[in-house]
């Protein structure tokens, strides 16, 4: 059984820290103590290092310690938390990134502060059939805590159901604005084509796709199998928006890493939430 190479970082974290061992054989490669710190084992870690509550060192810093948000550190710090790999030495995104999240004291990750999501690809079998499924998450509080809650899916054969029309299209499919003066005898024209039995609807009505998959769990058509990968979608930062992916690789850039920075203004970032959380 394949073991996840995160569960094994982290358990030779644990031993490091115990001093039974200054390096690790893992998978193929080998992992001295400087590569296991500098990785980035945990979101919440990642989300300390970007705020700089903890250093690359993996000591986690006192609200009063002077290093604490300290906007220099965190200049320093924050390259190493993008895909280097793709990024590489720092680009003009970057270094306009890095000044406008360093510029001012309101530009850190909250756990609870929403406008984060998790995309879990998970495998399904679905009818009989291995399938790939979306699920996306968010944090909600729960009492005195919180928890992660499913906000939507994407799976391709609900999509398929709820094709996108032309208007040319939609405007063929229509109740008659008279058509309560002949008691909606013409309702039956709506239940001719059920592929199309959506156009009937509201202009405002859009497809539920997360109770579909409850309904389809539920009548037990989709069996959820393992999950495959994970990566999270930042909307927190003014103007930006940026996933966190995990990067299974030796050397001092790896773990989970910024692997797609695009900046975005607050307003555009709408129709992108609803995506998640509609």
């Amino acid at each position: 059984m394949k073991v996840h190479f995160r569960h094994i970082a982290l358990l030779t974290v644990s031993l490091l820290l115990s001093g039974n061992a200054f390096a690790q054989t893992i998978g193929n490669f080998k992992m001295d103590e400087t590569e296991l710190y500098a990785m980035t084992k945990q979101m919440g870690q990642f989300m300390r290092r970007f705020n700089y509550e903890e250093d690359q060192f993996g000591e986690r810093l006192n609200p009063k310690d002077p290093r604490y948000h300290n906007k220099e550190m965190r200049r320093q710090s924050l390259p190493v938390l993008f895909d280097q790999q793709k990024y590489g030495a720092q680009t003009e995104l970057q270094r306009y990134f890095i000044e406008d999240v360093t510029k001012d004291d309101s530009t850190f990750m909250t756990f609870l502060g929403g406008r984060w999501y998790s995309e879990v690809s998970a495998t399904f079998k679905y009818n009989g059939k291995d399938v790939n499924v979306m699920l996306f998450l968010a944090v909600e509080k729960e009492g005195l805590g919180s928890k992660w809650v499913l906000t939507n899916v994407y799976f391709s054969e609900f999509n398929k159901m709820f094709p996108t029309g032309e208007m040319a299209e939609k405007e063929k499919h229509f109740l008659h604005p008279m058509s309560h003066e002949l008691d909606f005898m013409n309702i039956y024209k709506a239940f001719q084509q059920p592929e199309v039995i959506e156009y009937y609807a509201s202009n405002t009505y859009t497809p539920d796709y997360l109770t579909l998959f409850f309904y389809e769990i539920k009548k037990g058509s989709l069996v959820f199998k393992h999950v495959d990968s994970v990566k999270f979608h930042v909307l927190q930062i003014k103007d930006w928006y940026f996933e966190v992916s995990w990067f299974n690789r030796s050397g001092l850039n790896s773990g989970w890493l910024m692997s797609n920075v695009i900046y975005m203004p607050e307003k555009e970032k709408v129709n992108l939430i609803k995506f998640y959380q509609p």
